[in-house]
């Protein structure tokens, strides 16, 4: 089995000449770093991601958890891959050190997590949900909460959760019944039904920790009665030990992909004796899930990537040593044969890919960066990163989730009858990759996010801020004679994309409410098209600069290579915005007004 899924060397370039995280390293609070510490735990992730999650990807998407009626059983590894990310630090690589965390810039930190995301993805969200969890009660939890859960969290032993979706209510979390009665002793007793719980049970953690929405009761209708709680599988007594705290597992669902991770279904209370513990104050709860809902969108949007970039290098293994057809100027049948990596639509797929991968990595750090500013930045300038990091955020998601299936599907066309079965680890990855779309709030809700909130927030003042980054990427790379031409199709394109929003704009003005938000998605695919194209223009101007300098050396074969990734991306992606705008230009309302009962026969 190859054993090549990520670039490492693009990761340097991304974090280093890209990204500059050094400068990150000058703020006081993450001045305990360095790029030797930053590289040395690239190394170990990259060791861990080939030695202990790699060999038993195949395996634990072959046997799958189960439930046996009392608990669920998934893959022994994943006891010794918790404790070993809370060993190491993994869990706790963002917690500031007074917590035992490893106060790492996001930058950086969330690259571990995306290498083993490509080397395992089922195995790796067993950490990264605690990471989430511990996050939520150490920003908003109580003391008593943070001294008692917190460490066991973070050691790997418990396990934690994100408990949002339920039966009637789905997306919809205005519609959230589950209820929180208040007792004497200042619990809640919890009563509900919960679904699509991703680790909501298993046996390798000595406890599950969830935090999950719910109403107390006299609260009002909608999200603003939601509050949030701490429900945990075994809650404490007052002696210290753990006893069963009524949280039963329903059962567990069987997925297409990404089945070495459970997802369960939990009920709460039906004993009436399941404790839950407030988090932060009644009716607010939304508000503070959604700390835990943005960082698991970026999540998502890095282990799409991930995935992506897992077969890509599967794809690209194959073309090199794959033996098919001639040159199509070749008259002689008894020529050797050619590797398919040098046919012309084998480039196509392979270049697609790249373009989509490595465009979708640096629009996600660039979304990690601007998080590490707003942690150590004040005043104006942490106003301006908060604004860039909450409109990207949904888009950071949805455009690796949804081109990376495309990405990967062109991956196992580069395999050809093989790509189609389970000889190769590709067929996996397209069905380990079609998930991501799905969970952590779906393309549709992203994109209602984005058009109908993000981009009118503050009079649109985070989507002037967007636009005025991209300026700066395009004035710079006016600069360069090469790079001109590319800069002036970016500003084209930035043009079409205010001009169309405007245009929706206006219709919300107007009242059209249901003609705003209609085809917000295919909002969503314009503005996701021209985020990567402003990340790939960053990109070719750091290579250009360079190469300018003589100073690639022997990086000339990578930047190379990432040039053409960056004109495919220019020649092949971006013109695709404007059959968008085209689209959204028209009002005619087709989706909105078609009964749906024309849909029957």
């Amino acid at each position: 089995m190859e054993t090549q899924f990520i670039s490492e060397r693009n990761l340097k370039f991304m974090l280093y000449e890209v990204f500059d995280a050094e400068s990150l390293l000058r703020y006081p609070y993450f001045s305990e770093h360095s790029r030797e510490t930053i590289d040395m735990m690239l190394e170990t992730a990259m060791k861990i991601g080939k030695e202990r999650l790699r060999p038993h990807y195949e395996e634990m998407d072959r046997n799958p958890p189960r439930y046996d009626g009392k608990t669920v059983k998934v893959h022994p590894m994943v006891r010794s891959f918790m404790k070993e990310s809370g060993d190491g630090g993994w869990i706790s690589i963002f917690a500031p050190f007074e917590q035992g965390g490893q106060q790492m810039p996001l930058l950086a930190g969330f690259l571990p997590t995306f290498i083993f995301n490509a080397a395992n993805y089922s195995a790796s969200v067993y950490p990264g949900l605690s990471t989430g969890a511990a996050h939520l009660i150490s920003s908003f939890g109580t003391e008593e909460l943070r001294k008692a859960y917190i460490p066991k969290l973070y050691s790997g032993e418990w396990q934690g959760t994100m408990a949002l979706t339920e039966p009637q209510a789905g997306s919809s979390l205005a519609d959230i019944t589950t209820t929180a009665t208040p007792t004497d002793d200042g619990s809640y007793l919890i009563r509900g039904q919960k679904i699509f719980i991703s680790a909501g049970d298993h046996d390798c953690a000595e406890n599950v920790i969830h935090l999950l929405l719910g109403r107390i009761q006299g609260a009002p209708a909608g999200l603003k009665g939601l509050s949030l709680f701490l429900v945990p599988k075994n809650r404490i007594d007052g002696g210290g030990k753990l006893v069963a705290n009524d949280v039963t597992t329903a059962g567990i669902y069987h997925k297409m992909g990404y089945r070495g991770a459970p997802i369960t279904q939990l009920a709460f209370g039906d004993g009436d004796d399941c404790r839950g513990f407030l988090v932060g104050e009644p009716n607010r709860g939304l508000s503070y899930m959604l700390q835990m809902m943005n960082e698991a969108r970026l999540s998502v949007g890095f282990a799409a990537t991930a995935i992506a970039s897992a077969a890509y290098y599967s794809a690209l293994g194959y073309a090199d040593e794959r033996p098919q057809g001639r040159p199509i100027t070749s008259k002689d049948p008894q020529s050797p044969q050619i590797p398919i990596i040098q046919h012309a639509d084998v480039k196509r797929m392979l270049l697609f890919q790249r373009a989509v991968i490595e465009g979708s990595l640096s629009l996600l750090m660039q979304c990690t960066k601007y998080a590490d500013l707003e942690i150590v930045c004040t005043g104006v300038e942490k106003e301006k990163y908060k604004l860039l990091l909450d409109l990207l955020t949904p888009v950071a998601k949805t455009y690796p989730s949804e081109t990376g299936i495309l990405s990967v599907s062109q991956a196992l066309q580069c395999l050809g009858g093989y790509g189609y079965c389970d000889d190769f680890p590709v067929e996996q990855y397209y069905r380990d990759m079609r998930i991501h779309p799905i969970h952590e709030g779906t393309t549709g809700i992203q994109s209602l996010t984005l058009l109908g909130r993000n981009v009118t927030m503050k009079n649109g003042k985070a989507f002037q801020l967007f636009l005025a980054e991209a300026e700066t990427a395009m004035e710079d790379a006016e600069t360069i004679p090469e790079l001109a031409s590319f800069a002036g199709e970016l500003r084209r394109a930035v043009e079409t994309l205010k001009t169309v929003t405007n245009s929706l704009i206006g219709l919300a003005i107007k009242g059209n409410i249901d003609l705003f938000l209609a085809d917000a998605t295919l909002y969503m695919e314009m503005f996701g098209i021209l985020a990567v194209a402003w990340q790939w223009l960053l990109q070719a101007t750091v290579i250009s600069k360079a190469l300018a300098k003589g100073t690639a050396g022997v990086d000339s074969t990578f930047y190379g290579g990432k040039m053409y990734a960056f004109r495919y991306f220019f020649g092949y992606e971006l013109p695709r915005i404007e059959g968008l705008a085209r689209r959204l230009m028209n009002a005619d309302g087709l989706t909105v007004e078609m009964p749906g009962e024309l849909f029957r026969d």
